[in-house]
């Protein structure tokens, strides 16, 4: 392999039903960041069915170029035909870097790409950068501009820097959230490149046989304003109704860190932190929560964050805008309260 031919960034641009993930764009906020470190352009990989319209917005947010995979097969999302496209895409085009969202269809096509193109693949990627590795060599002993992917390991007690030095493309998934979109620029167009791929029908292929789509109630915590967000410390699952009635009075919602999840009190997809979710809320009231580092990383961007904990040493105040030391049983209620009156004399 001669990794002087793979040149370029190239993202996944994940659409469902015409309609283009956040992830998609994110990728393309962070793949551009990654293109001016080396020096080249980012080019957003569109695939499905009567999709080239959606470039445009690809090019809003940042992509230099968009390669359109347009074929009937790519209609509903399959394994095979996307990994044969996106396969193709890279075998062709020779990308250095290509970047996938860590959802449901990311982290089913990622390995199954990589594989193919002979390659490796860091999973659900927090931090993206250009750097030169091993990381503690001496530094003629390293290899420069390398990708490095630093990810959550072991449960998320440990953080691990990864890299891919010896093949191309480097390949990761990103969390979706972790990374932030680029100002979308009104009208700015994009190169766009047309590809055929060589969809072979094979034993891999299956068929769909119906689609099921079903409105639930689940709540999106990555897309809330305010979330009111407690830890062990609120000490049981019949307790965080503290904090439920908190969260309606002051419109939010509920989020919790992993000791809950793992206790059983609230349901993963409520979780914040590297092992669950990353969140930018304008609000973020973090009651109950120590402050471990796997969970500050999926929350420190909030633009405020407010802790309540009766441990003044505990390592959330280091990262809090605003601190309340004490029992959360009498402040939360209080507070709440408060926030109730004010409406009511509004």
């Amino acid at each position: 392999m001669s990794l002087e031919e793979y040149k370029g960034v190239f993202t996944f641009a994940q659409q469902v039903d015409h309609k283009l993930e956040g992830v998609a764009l994110e990728l393309i906020g962070k793949g551009k960041e990654l293109a001016n470190d080396l020096g080249t352009d980012v080019t957003a990989v569109l695939i499905g069915s009567d999709v080239k319209d959606l470039a445009d917005t690809l090019a809003e947010y940042g992509a230099d170029h968009v390669i359109v995979v347009d074929d009937p097969k790519l209609k509903d999302y399959r394994t095979e035909p996307y990994a044969q496209a996106l396969a193709g895409v890279i075998n062709e085009f020779k990308p250095e870097i290509v970047l996938v969202g860590a959802t449901a269809i990311g982290r089913d096509l990622g390995p199954t790409v990589s594989a193919r193109v002979k390659t490796g693949l860091t999973a659900d990627c927090t931090s993206l950068e250009i750097g030169n590795f091993p990381l503690n060599a001496p530094e003629d002993k390293q290899k420069k501009n390398q990708l490095l992917m630093t990810r959550p390991a072991f449960g998320g007690n440990t953080i691990a820097t990864i890299a891919c030095p010896d093949n191309r493309p480097q390949m990761a998934t990103v969390r979706p959230g972790v990374m932030v979109k680029c100002e979308p620029v009104k009208g700015a167009k994009a190169d766009i490149i047309e590809y055929k791929a060589d969809l072979t029908e094979n034993n891999k292929y299956v068929e769909i046989l119906d689609i099921v789509k079903e409105v639930g109630k689940k709540v999106d915590i990555m897309e809330a304003k305010i979330l009111v967000s407690g830890g062990r410390g609120v000490g049981s699952e019949e307790n965080f109704k503290l904090l439920e009635d908190l969260a309606d009075a002051i419109g939010g919602t509920v989020s919790c860190s992993r000791a809950v999840v793992d206790n059983g009190w609230k349901p993963k997809d409520l979780q914040v932190g590297q092992t669950g979710k990353t969140v930018r809320p304008n609000v973020y009231f973090a009651i109950g929560i120590s402050g471990a580092i796997q969970h500050v990383a999926g929350m420190e961007e909030s633009d405020i964050i407010i802790a309540i904990n009766k441990d003044e040493t505990a390592p959330i105040f280091e990262v809090a805008d605003y601190g309340l030391v004490g029992d959360l049983n009498k402040i939360v209620p209080a507070l709440t309260e408060a926030i109730k009156a004010q409406k009511a004399e509004a």
